[in-house]
């Protein structure tokens, strides 16, 4: 381990370790009060915004007694892209996850049996509360690191730099159209029937929002390489996948959807091991990449690249 490793773990790593676990004592107490374990879906999005915001504005301001103007303005465009990346992504899931648990005023289907379990709540702080934070600590590395160890150990000509931080665009912009469109059509397909939603993205991939989410965290890790680039930031992205796909995400929804639709629906049980077998759940086929929807969402990351340049253009070259 060297001394910059040891400078992260106590700028970065602890800091956010500090503030997820934090607010997961406080998710957890909710949770436990309301009997509702997808409280913690909705720190999810929100922790990230918040230590990003804190780490960019308002470690500096507290720190330094400066504005909230002067630390804005002292970002980088890279950096100004990377927060408001992370403020748009992070906003609009919250929205999506905060408004369908209040229509629903139950919890999620998928945390039902678990909490069967006999002594659930007696250890779900330590099994499943602060793990996530944990996980969160990491995979926050893009959109935290920067802000507070600026140096960088990658050094490209200003061409270069344009590329890359065009093709961070790009993949935010893919990944982010990909989980709206995602989460859009699912919800009109619940509205119009009761069979699994096969159609439009969803018609690439089992979980097109999981893939979404991953192209987005990825961006955030290319984003860096335009700025403040440091190795140990493909931890954020990394740690990501590993969530979506081995602890919660596909790997839970899938888990949950199994036995609810054995015993509850065994039309869409059958619909479900048909389509895995025709589809993967995270990743596109040579053949999807083929599909209406797929290159619509590439589309959708080629608009966000314009768009960036334009932004660009008009508010740091005028």
């Amino acid at each position: 381990m060297t001394t910059g490793d040891v400078g992260i773990l106590k700028s970065t790593l602890l800091p956010s370790l500090g503030l997820y676990s934090s607010l997961s004592l406080a998710t957890f107490v909710a949770a436990e009060t309301t009997n509702r374990v997808e409280l913690k879906d909705w720190l999810w999005p929100s922790g990230q915004v918040i230590n990003a915001w804190w780490s960019a504005v308002g470690r500096p301001m507290t720190e330094t007694g400066m504005s909230f103007s002067d630390a804005w303005t002292g970002l980088t465009w890279t950096e100004k892209l990377l927060l408001g990346g992370v403020s748009i992504w992070g906003a609009r899931l919250f929205a999506r996850i905060a408004s369908r648990s209040l229509v629903r005023g139950k919890d999620d289907p998928r945390y039902d049996a678990v909490k069967k379990e006999r002594g659930f709540w007696k250890s779900a702080l330590f099994k499943v509360f602060l793990p996530e934070a944990l996980f969160l600590s990491v995979i926050s590395l893009p959109v935290t690191l920067p802000f507070r160890m600026g140096d960088t150990t990658l050094w490209m000509g200003m061409n270069s730099l344009t590329t890359v931080r065009a093709l961070g665009a790009g993949l935010f912009s893919a990944g982010f159209a990909l989980e709206v469109m995602a989460d859009m059509q699912l919800e009109l397909h619940r509205k119009e029937r009761d069979d699994l939603c096969r159609h439009g993205v969803w018609s690439i991939v089992r979980h097109p929002n999981y893939l979404g989410d991953t192209l987005v965290h990825l961006s955030f890790a290319v984003l860096n390489l335009a700025d403040s680039f440091n190795p140990i930031i493909l931890l954020g992205p990394i740690a990501n996948y590993c969530f979506l796909r081995f602890v919660g995400g596909d790997k839970q929804t899938e888990e949950s959807q199994d036995v609810r639709y054995q015993v509850n629906d065994p039309r869409k049980y059958q619909q479900l091991r048909a389509w895995r077998q025709e589809k993967n759940s995270f990743w596109p086929s040579l053949h999807d990449l083929a599909n209406p929807w797929a290159l619509a969402v590439v589309g959708c990351g080629l608009m966000g690249v314009v768009v960036e340049e334009v932004l660009k253009t008009t508010f740091v070259m005028q």
